[in-house]
């Protein structure tokens, strides 16, 4: 919800230029949460999802602090400032959602490489 708003204002504001990353990360999210939702995690094992949500969580806090900083710093028009501030507020999300992506991401990999040939053969 909060990159749909943030690509609202893009669009609104005279930094049209930067609405892309939000779209893209929308339309990510959106894709994840359908594929968690219909359960296609587990249906395809061969994908470390736990990985592909861990990766678009880094890059969008990256993403989202530098087209931030650079909407705030730059633009003068108030649809630009307010997706710049909400832009800084994804950034903590995605951060936070980094943090608890990451614990997952490593539960997932031990309970991977107790399943694994040489866990197998030292018991």
């Amino acid at each position: 919800v909060l990159s749909f708003i943030i690509f609202i204002c893009y669009i609104a504001s005279l930094a049209t230029s930067f609405m892309m990353a939000p779209l893209l990360e929308f339309l990510l999210a959106l894709f994840l949460f359908f594929a968690y939702a219909s359960k296609l995690n587990e249906k395809f094992k061969g994908l470390y999802w736990p990985l592909m949500d861990f990766l678009r969580c880094v890059t969008a806090a990256i993403i989202y602090f530098a087209i931030s900083i650079a909407a705030v710093s730059k633009y003068n028009d108030g649809a630009s400032k307010a997706a710049g501030v909400f832009g800084f507020i994804a950034t903590i999300v995605y951060a936070i959602d980094f943090y608890i992506t990451f614990n997952d991401l490593v539960t997932f990999l031990k309970q991977g490489s107790s399943d694994s040939p040489e866990g197998r053969k030292s018991e």
